[in-house]
Parts: structure tokens; C-alpha cells; sequence
């Protein structure tokens, strides 16, 4: 990896940051990273922040040589643990050199022949973002980073929050509500399950408090906080972080503003408030988003804290679920759940877009799951997102996710294979990463032929894959091997091409209608298979497949969002109504801008979106603001569209109104280029073709079986269909029908 130096025309002697963007996912953080000089880097570590190698030799007691595929500089691992991955053996490095790729440890490694050959893992005691930016940088440990802008994607939040693993909460509630989280909306998760065992409610602790207002946000009791202070006192769990929700709070939020400020004053540091967030009527889904707010708050909070840190002028700038781009000091744990996937649709479009497709269907297939999305010239976004167990408000992309990835444990349970929702994640990893985990998908792809482990960025180890089929048809009593791996791979694209449905025939479109665009380590491997079982006809795999996510983030832009509940009749607020709305919101969703240096008055209007429902109905429907003379005509089509009729009378109501403001470019363009690397000839026969992605030129065409390997992932194209190489470098491939 070449790094390198440029200087601005503007400013000679200053040079030009670096620009970052990384997606960390549950098993891989992928980054895209352009340098001074313009030119395009890629990199991929495992978001446990450790980088895999081999042990090449022993140079002495204390000293090996390490075959990994990094190029970095003397004391680039000076500080790092060394793993001998499935021994228990670990060591300290104190030094390493770049000349014969060795480390140097605080002592000597066991004296066992063994050690040379076994996989290792070198652990960095940084955040992954952090270690992949001096990775591509070429800055060793304990050195500060060159001047840099880093954009940020994570599911840190995500993977917390269906893992239970946040911060011990307290709601803060009004006086008898304190059950409201346990109660919940009595909807029933398996309508037929005779045993129902609900999850238990996040809070680690429930406190009411006396006060209350009415529906127009009066105050019918007085806020009594000594009483708060009272029912603090006696808790007997200690608490890190505090949600309050109060009721009818998002008409007046004064009540919630003082309890949060008797809590600060406590010393609780993260203290989120319901109407700062989701101003909102509904109590319980404002409560739910307080809470996950607060009980995310210590984890996203201090991950945030801990990579600006690391950064130069901490210009770090996250991604939310929306789709956009903020500032780290103004990002909210709550914003984060999807703030990934989000990058992948982002990715997905503007690939999209360079190869001439409009309409698409976005299918992210990484190490831990698939998320999939639907685009059609413009990003669709829900408002209220379900995560696990709960409910919030947060403007979200609308994603579906299914735990199906290249990590997905396949097992026999006693009754019939099934292929995940378990992931075996960075760590261990699947069975072919020599770390001792089970058999998963990639093993399956692996040992079908479907994977070229030359181009992984870790060692693979085949045997280790075979002896976990090997265990896994023993357990079955059969020695059919490729009848039980294909029937893993056909649940795995079955359970795929449902969360497609979710997002096309269960909202009135045909998947056959769109391009599949397949991205992620693993999305090109399943693409086909699952394109046959929808009736898609084409697949697009985009340049940079891999990483795409992290493109995504790359070309998001900076958005905030503004919102406002109106609850009436269209007829009664009228067309001049909604546009003194919209003119309220689009102020302040550019003044918004201006704490990221964004000049709002430059800013793009890039959403003006009206909730509207039938009176008297709970459901809504989303449609563009203008032209708002045809709001009520467009709601009615759009509701027969959905519903299949029209209420015979009734009056249209406005819920809510949203706007987003948007900086017009990205701040981040990669630039164009390859990587440096030997090119690998072709090789063909056994069972399929295997062509390397870096020799297939514009104008190439292929057809099936065959495997198109690149860096960080790999195609299967098989027997029926046929690729090619558009003018953009993106694989389209074409069912032709011949099986």
C-alpha cells in the first residue's frame, strides 16, 4: 500500500487529509480511504480489531516471522497481544519489523515445533476504525494519525441492544405508569403460542414521579421533586444512565427538562429525554426510544469518544439510519441501529445509478446478516422502526434484516437443518477461519467450490471445514455431502428471499421488476439463487461489492432532520397551512446544518414527506409534501393501491410533517484506482471457472458455473446464467433460461 503526500493549490504548505469512511459490522470492519494525493485505498480488519496471519517461521525464542496480508511499517505492532489462534498461547509484542515481517514479544513462545505454520491472531488494543485508519496510513501504534476526516458506520448499538448487553437504565415515569414497558401494546409476538414468554423490559430500575399534564400539554399536577428525590434514594440498584418519560411531555416538555436536570445533578451523565427525541404522541413507543437511547448511551457514547480521540482535529462524522450523515458530538445511540445497512442502500443506489438502473432491490449479505431494501429514485423511510424487542421513533431507511450471513451457524437440531439466526461473528468465526467455530455458510460456500481462499485477507483452513461437516453428517446418519450442503444453502436463500418479499410483494410490487443489486463479503455467492426464487431476471454486482457499505458512507451526505406532529384534518390546515409548516421546518433543518460547518442557505430540501391516515385510523401513509394541492387525490390512490379500496367517507388527517435539510455534495469522493496487487490468470476446470474481477475488462462476457473472485468477495454464477462487464466495471448477470 503506497502512502503518500499532496499539498492544495490554494495552500502550498498544507497538505490535503486523509478522507476515511468505514463500516463496522458484526464480523468485519470494511474502509474506503482516499490520500493526499487522491488515490483510492481498501481495506478490511475484524471488528474485534485483530488481524490474522500465519506464523511463517521462528527466528528466535522471542522473535517469528508473520505471513499476513498487510504491508506496514517498523513498530507498527508494538503493543498489540500475539494469539496463537486454538493453543491458549499468547504474548505481548513489544516490537516488530518490517524488513522479514517479524514481531518481537515480552518473552519467549513455548518451544513446540507446531507453533510454526499455526494461525495467529494480532490484537490491537484500539477500536477497529482506529486500526484501519493506521492501516491505511501506514502509522504505527502510539503515533498520532496524519490529518484526517473519518465517517463512520456501526451496528455496535445494534448488536448491544439484541444482545442485552447496555447500560444498567432507570426510567424516570409519571406516577402510575410504571408497568407501561412490562405491559406494552398486548400485542401478541406468535398469535399461536400456548407458552407466551415475554422478554423482560430493559430498565434495570422504574421510578414515578409525581406530576402530570392534560392532552394540550397543561399542567393538572405540579412536578414534585422531592418525591424524585425521595424514590432516588432508596433505589437499590446502581444506575449509569436515566430515561425520562412523562406523559403528554411532547406537548409540553418543561416537566421532563427539570427531572433531567435534578438527574445530571445527581451525577447520572447520560440522561435522555423522550421529548427531546421522539416529540411525538404515544407514550409507550417515546418511552421505548428514551430508553434504548439511555441504555445504548455508555456503549455508542464511549466508542464515539474513543475513536474521535484518535483522530486529528476529531473531525469524525457518524452515519445514522436514516441515511445521512452527523457529527459525532450530535449523534444519538437511538439513530444508530441501522446506521450500517443504511450505508449499503446508500452504496447500492449510487452503484445503481452509474450503471443506468432505477428501480432496485439493495441485498447486503455480510458475516453476521442480510439487511435488504428497496429503491426507486428515492430513499423510502419509516419513522418508527422495530428492533428486537423495541419500538422507536427515529427516522429510519426502511431495511429488512434476517439473521442469514456468511457466519450463520448450520446445524441439525434434533429435527431438521437450520442455517442460523447464531453467528459465529469474528470470533471464533466460521470453521475455515482456524479459530475452532462451527460450521457456517462460508464453510458450506467454501467446500462447494464457491470461494477462492487465495483471496481472503485471512488464512483459511479447508480441513478444519470438513471435519465440521464431517461431525454434522455423523450426526445425521448420511453420507450424502453435497445433498446436505446444497439443502443448507437452499434454506439459507429461502429465508433471504422472504425479507425481499417484506419489502416488494407485501407492499404491492413485484420483485420480478426490479435488478437485485448483491453486495457484501457474501452477497454475490447467494445473489442468483436467490434472483431464481423471486423471478428476478438480472443481478448487479457492483465494483467494490465487498466494501460497498462503506462507499455508501462515503457519498452520504449530511442531513438533519426536522419534524412536527399536526393531528388535523387536511381540509381544516389547508394548502397554506402545510406550507407554513414546511417553510417552519425547512429553517430549522438548515439552522441544524450549522453545527456540522454546513451552510444551511447552500443546503439541499432533500425530503419534504406528510404522514396521512383516514380519521379515526391509527396507520398512516407517507407522501412527498408537494405539490400540495393533490395531497388528498394522491392519499386516496395511494391508500386503494395499498388497501385495495377506499373508505366510502371519512376526512384525510395530516399526523406529521418531516423535512430534511442535506449539504448538496459529499464531502467524501473517492477517487478512482485499483489496488496494487499481482494479477491471477484464470484458471479453469473441475467443476466451474474461476476468473479474477481484476482481468474482466468492459464488453467481457462469461457464463455459468463460474466464480468471479476480487478481494473481498466473490460471485457464483451458475449453470443458466450469463455476466458480463458493463462500461461502470459492475458484473450484470442474466438468467438465459438453460439449466
Amino acid at each position: 500500500m503506497t502512502h503518500g503526500e499532496s499539498t492544495t493549490a490554494a495552500n502550498p504548505t498544507r497538505p490535503r487529509p486523509w478522507r476515511l469512511a468505514v463500516d463496522t459490522g458484526g464480523t468485519f470492519t470494511d474502509g474506503l480511504a482516499v490520500d493526499p494525493c487522491g488515490r483510492r485505498h481498501r481495506v478490511k480488519v475484524l471488528s474485534t480489531s485483530a488481524l490474522r496471519g500465519r506464523i511463517a517461521r521462528r527466528l528466535r525464542p522471542d522473535r517469528v516471522a508473520i505471513e499476513g496480508a498487510w504491508d506496514v511499517p517498523d513498530g507498527f505492532f508494538r503493543g498489540f497481544e500475539l494469539r496463537v489462534l486454538g493453543s491458549g498461547i499468547a504474548a505481548r509484542v513489544v516490537d516488530s519489523e518490517a524488513s522479514d515481517r517479524a514481531v518481537r514479544t515480552a518473552g519467549p513462545l513455548p518451544d513446540d515445533p507446531a507453533i510454526v505454520g499455526a494461525a495467529v491472531e494480532l490484537q490491537s488494543p484500539e477500536e477497529a476504525p482506529v486500526l484501519l485508519a493506521r492501516l491505511v496510513t501506514g502509522t504505527p501504534a502510539g503515533r498520532a494519525l496524519p490529518a484526517m476526516e473519518l465517517r463512520l458506520a456501526t451496528t455496535l448499538g445494534t448488536n448491544a441492544l439484541l444482545e442485552r448487553r447496555g447500560a444498567r437504565t432507570l426510567l424516570v415515569i409519571t406516577r402510575g405508569f410504571r408497568d407501561l414497558l412490562a405491559i406494552g401494546n398486548q400485542q401478541r409476538p406468535d398469535l399461536f403460542a400456548i407458552d407466551v414468554r415475554k422478554p423482560a423490559p430493559l430498565p434495570a430500575a422504574v421510578v414515578e414521579v409525581d406530576e402530570r399534564l392534560a392532552a394540550d400539554g397543561s399542567v393538572l399536577r405540579p412536578l414534585d421533586l422531592e418525591t424524585l428525590d425521595a424514590a432516588l434514594d432508596a433505589l437499590d440498584v446502581r444506575v449509569d444512565a436515566a430515561a425520562v418519560a412523562l406523559l403528554h411531555s411532547y406537548r409540553n416538555p418543561e416537566h421532563e427538562r427539570r427531572v433531567a436536570e435534578r438527574l445530571e445533578r445527581r451525577g447520572l451523565r447520560h440522561v435522555s429525554r423522550s421529548s427531546d427525541l421522539a416529540p411525538l404522541i404515544k407514550i409507550l413507543p417515546r418511552a421505548e426510544t428514551a430508553v434504548v437511547d439511555a441504555y445504548l448511551a455508555p456503549i455508542v457514547g464511549g466508542y464515539l469518544e474513543r475513536v474521535t480521540a484518535a483522530v486529528p482535529g476529531r473531525r469524525v462524522l457518524a452515519m445514522t439510519s436514516a441515511g445521512g450523515l452527523v457529527g459525532a458530538a450530535a449523534f444519538r445511540p437511538k439513530d444508530s441501529l441501522l446506521s450500517g445497512p443504511a450505508g449499503g442502500v446508500v452504496g447500492a443506489a449510487r452503484a445503481a445509478a452509474v450503471s443506468g438502473v432505477r428501480r432496485l432491490l439493495g441485498f447486503d449479505m455480510g458475516g453476521t446478516s442480510t439487511d435488504v431494501a428497496r429503491y426507486d429514485g428515492a430513499f423510502e423511510h419509516r419513522f418508527e422502526t422495530r428492533v428486537g424487542d423495541a419500538r422507536l421513533f427515529a427516522p429510519a431507511l426502511a431495511i429488512e434484516s434476517v439473521a442469514a450471513g456468511g457466519g450463520s451457524v448450520c446445524r441439525f437440531d434434533g429435527r431438521r437443518l437450520t442455517v442460523g439466526p447464531d453467528s459465529a461473528g469474528a470470533r471464533p468465526g466460521p470453521a475455515c477461519y482456524g479459530a475452532g467455530g462451527p460450521l457456517t455458510l462460508t464453510d458450506v460456500n467454501l467446500l462447494l467450490g464457491r470461494l477462492a481462499p487465495e483471496r481472503f485477507g485471512i488464512p483459511i483452513d479447508a480441513e478444519a471445514s470438513e471435519r465440521r461437516l464431517a461431525d454434522l453428517l455423523a450426526e445425521l446418519g448420511t453420507g450424502d455431502r453435497e445433498r446436505i450442503l446444497d439443502g443448507l444453502l437452499r434454506i439459507a436463500d429461502e429465508r433471504m428471499a422472504e425479507a425481499i418479499r417484506r419489502i416488494s410483494v407485501r407492499r404491492g410490487y413485484r420483485a420480478a421488476d426490479h435488478t437485485l443489486v448483491a453486495f457484501g463479503g457474501a452477497g454475490g455467492q447467494h445473489a442468483c439463487a436467490v434472483a431464481e426464487i423471486l423471478g428476478i431476471e438480472t443481478v448487479l454486482v457492483p465494483v467494490d461489492a465487498g466494501l460497498l457499505s462503506a462507499l455508501g458512507v462515503a457519498y452520504a451526505r449530511l442531513e438533519r432532520f426536522a419534524q412536527r406532529q399536526v393531528l388535523r384534518p387536511l381540509e381544516e390546515v389547508g394548502c397554506d397551512g402545510v406550507r407554513a409548516v414546511l417553510r417552519a421546518l425547512e429553517t430549522e433543518a438548515r439552522a441544524a446544518l450549522g453545527e456540522d460547518g454546513i451552510d444551511g442557505d447552500a443546503a439541499e430540501i432533500a425530503l419534504q414527506r406528510t404522514d396521512l391516515r383516514w380519521r379515526g385510523q391509527e396507520d398512516t401513509l407517507a407522501l412527498d409534501a408537494e405539490p400540495v394541492e393533490t395531497l388528498a387525490a394522491r392519499f386516496e390512490a395511494r391508500y386503494e393501491e395499498v388497501f385495495g379500496y377506499v373508505p366510502p367517507q371519512g376526512a384525510v388527517e395530516i399526523e406529521a410533517v418531516r423535512v430534511v435539510a442535506a449539504s448538496r455534495e459529499p464531502a467524501l469522493a473517492p477517487g478512482r484506482g485499483r489496488d496494487a496487487h499481482v494479477a491471477e490468470p484464470v484458471r479453469r476446470g473441475g467443476a466451474l471457472d474461476v476468473l479474477d474481477r481484476e482481468d474482466l475488462d468492459p464488453g467481457a462476457r462469461f457464463s455459468g458455473p463460474a466464480l468471479v473472485a476480487e478481494r473481498h468477495a466473490a460471485t457464483y454464477l451458475p449453470r443458466g446464467w450469463i455476466g458480463a462487464v458493463d462500461a461502470a466495471r459492475a458484473l450484470v448477470l442474466r438468467r438465459t433460461g438453460d439449466a
